[in-house]
């Protein structure tokens, strides 16, 4: 097979080999200690018309110096500085006369490097805040001092460093330090996220105000950096191609087409039995109507009952799986065992066989892949990504892989394809999760989540969602509102709170996120109403639940009038043929709302998740948890990497989605329709 025959070659990280000699240009060094945002922040130096290169965060001084590099950039990362396995640094970057700026992480390696003192909170804090950032300081001239930001922190500085400032805070929380005359920098925020408002205007402060750089670098033409990628990695051999039909693998299938002969490239779609409605079918027209020319493989039952092994013990089949990460395991490496079989149906020599990919920077860093960050740094791993399972690593690490879109996001993907000449309506395609629809229902084997801490995290979101009413009660739990808002925050949440009665249901279930540069695996939070809510009020009641409830990552409103009943089961639910036609149905109507409308354009993405959850059930009547719920979550965003949820009446109008809720409202054994309010982060694009 193509995992046991082809002949282990050695292929280093890209990320090691790059050109370390920086002498002569205007470079700057990104160190990177293992941050979610790593390659974002090299996206935005460059972006600046600066040349970045990304090294392991234990490059010594001495070579940064003798390299010229004119600037270093040190980014976040999961541990804490007083962790044992904290990641090695040479300390004396500070001291060699090389402007420094320090993200999350970073800002902490140098505050603790100075006599400063770092402190761990006893829970992170994670989400858009309001900070105010001083204009005299060089890194935010020409900013208005009061900004949004991403701020993250599980640890915070309690005692500022030696002669540097604080010139950024929120509230109690210092958010920037700053020493000017050794033109060392710090944040806790992330300027690298869309989420940080002012962010490429303070990356501009620092390369050209601070490091003095001209800005003169242009990018190498991506398509033609792509093309000598193909063409290194396949040489003479021919190329599988897995193709989705989505923009990544449309474009990544288009490069190869351009950059070998046309014997070379078999592209493939491997309709796995968790496609869209019509989606195979639909794939392969658009596809040939451009002149490309796909090989439709049905392997519904191959994916059905396939599994994998997972730490030395074989999975269940991944129909009988409820675990997320499980499931995603099974399903990539299911893709890899079909694979094999079409190799030899086709009657290839597997030794000559390269596996192609439309794998973007994204899946690389949710999934901790070592080619999106560099040495010894480690990411926490979000989500295993099918095209990043271990048997891909395998192929990886042999040479039998070309991905030459792995250095980009989804944007930069799209600009490629119009480059191309690619239609728009392949090229704007909302991205679909090559393990489809598995990945957009929540299964369960009928047990809850619900951990000790359930009953006063529910209490809690109530408390948010009718604070007014609390305050004038004397709620005992009000402290713990108090301690991570400020008295302005509280005065609007008031106000808020008051316009009418708010129900908080906290769901016992637990979804996937994105908190710090760690993944998170917590509750989700329901807000139901009596009357039509204010949209408004309720992404503040979703900015503000996270930061007093550290086990919520996902906050959405529930149609349908009030929940009355808690949710104390849960609805068994496996991917089985009536599960899966009923999630397809749901995603067809609500996507088909959408198109009719000529909406597609007004969101990124919209995922529609089906989640073991039924609702208006009384405990004393002993109805049984038969039901189901459907989630709609329009989302907006650049990259992938951060983003909004699309606010009905702002980006959607409130008629089309009450349409979709009640078209989502027809399909057979559906108990209520949601809409997702969260923000990536805390909570991640999809659910799972």
């Amino acid at each position: 097979s193509l995992l046991q025959e082809i002949t282990l070659q050695s292929l280093s990280n890209p990320l090691m080999d790059m050109e370390i000699d920086g002498a002569g240009s205007e470079r700057i060094a990104i160190l990177d200690a293992g941050a979610q945002y790593g390659k974002v922040i090299d996206r935005r130096v460059r972006e600046l018309n600066v040349e970045s290169v990304l090294l392991p965060l234990d490059t010594a001084a001495y070579t940064l110096k003798e390299a010229g590099y004119r600037g270093i950039i040190i980014s976040g990362g999961p541990n804490s500085v007083y962790s044992d396995d904290a990641p090695r640094y040479d300390a004396d970057i500070f001291r060699i006369d090389i402007p420094v700026l320090g993200i999350c992480y970073g800002m902490q390696m140098m505050n603790k490097e100075f006599g400063g003192t770092v402190v761990k909170k006893e829970h992170r804090e994670d989400g858009v805040h309001a900070v105010e950032l001083d204009d005299k300081s060089n890194l935010f001239k020409g900013l208005a001092k009061r900004q949004e930001v991403l701020l993250t922190h599980g640890d915070s500085i309690d005692k500022v460093a030696d002669n540097f400032k604080v010139v950024g805070t929120s509230g109690n929380l210092v958010t920037a330090i700053a020493n000017e005359k050794t033109r060392l920098y710090g944040l806790q925020f992330h300027p690298e996220v869309d989420l940080t408002t002012s962010g490429r205007e303070i990356f501009s402060n620092f390369l050209t105000g601070v490091c003095g750089l001209a800005g003169t670098f242009c990018l190498q033409d991506r398509q033609a950096k792509c093309i000598t990628v193909i063409k290194e990695a396949v040489g003479e051999n021919k190329v599988l191609m897995l193709l989705s039909g989505g923009v990544d693998s449309t474009v990544c299938t288009a490069l190869l087409h351009k950059a070998l002969d046309s014997d070379q490239v078999v592209a493939v779609h491997i309709d796995n039995g968790f496609m869209r409605k019509n989606e195979s079918m639909n794939v392969e027209a658009s596809l040939a109507a451009v002149g490309l020319q796909v090989k439709v493989v049905k392997a519904n039952l191959e994916f059905m009952n396939g599994h994998t092994m997972v730490a030395d013990k074989k999975t269940p089949l991944l129909c009988q799986t409820v675990d997320p990460e499980t499931k995603r395991k099974i399903i990539g490496d299911t893709f890899m065992n079909v694979a094999n079989r079409i190799i030899q149906e086709l009657n290839l020599d597997p030794e000559k066989v390269v596996l192609g990919q439309g794998t973007l920077r994204p899946d690389l860093i949710e999934s901790a892949s070592t080619l999106a960050t560099s040495g010894d740094a480690e990411a926490s791993c979000i989500k295993t990504h099918h095209n990043d399972t271990q048997l891909v690593r395998e192929l990886r690490e042999k040479g039998r892989v070309v991905e030459p879109l792995k250095d980009f996001h989804k944007d930069e993907v799209r600009a490629i394809g119009r480059e191309l000449g690619l239609p728009t309506e392949l090229t704007a395609r909302h991205p679909f999760p090559g393990p489809g629809l598995a990945i957009r229902v929540l299964c369960s084997n009928g047990e809850i989540n619900m951990e000790r801490d359930f009953s006063e995290t529910q209490v809690l979101c109530r408390l948010v969602v009718n604070y007014e009413e609390m305050v004038i009660k004397e709620h005992a739990l009000l402290n713990r509102i108090e301690n991570v808002t400020t008295e302005e925050e509280r005065v609007v949440l008031a106000g808020k709170s008051k316009k009418q009665k708010y129900t908080a249901t906290l769901l016992p279930i637990k979804t996937v996120g994105v908190q710090g540069d760690s993944r998170s695996y917590s509750y989700a939070v329901g807000i139901s109403s009596v009357s039509d809510p204010d949209w408004e009020d309720l992404l503040y009641f979703a900015k503000v639940i996270p930061r007093v409830c550290h086990n919520i990552n996902r906050i959405c409103y529930i149609f349908g009038g009030p929940v009355e009943h808690p949710v104390m089961e849960v609805t068994p639910t496996y991917l089985t043929p009536i599960v899966l036609a009923t999630i397809r149905q749901a995603d067809h109507l609500a996507h088909q709302v959408l198109a009719n409308a000529g909406k597609n354009s007004s969101v990124s993405q919209m995922p529609v998740v089906l989640i073991p959850i039924h609702f208006d059930r009384s405990q004393l009547e002993r109805v049984p948890s038969c039901c189901r719920s459907v989630v709609i979550r329009p989302f907006i965003t650049q990259d992938f990497m951060t983003g909004v949820p699309a606010v009905p009446g702002k980006d959607l109008s409130i008629d089309l989605v009450s349409k979709m809720v009640s078209e989502i409202g027809t399909v057979p054994g559906i108990s209520r329709v949601m809409y997702d309010l969260t923000s990536k982060p805390p909570g991640t694009t999809e659910w799972e």
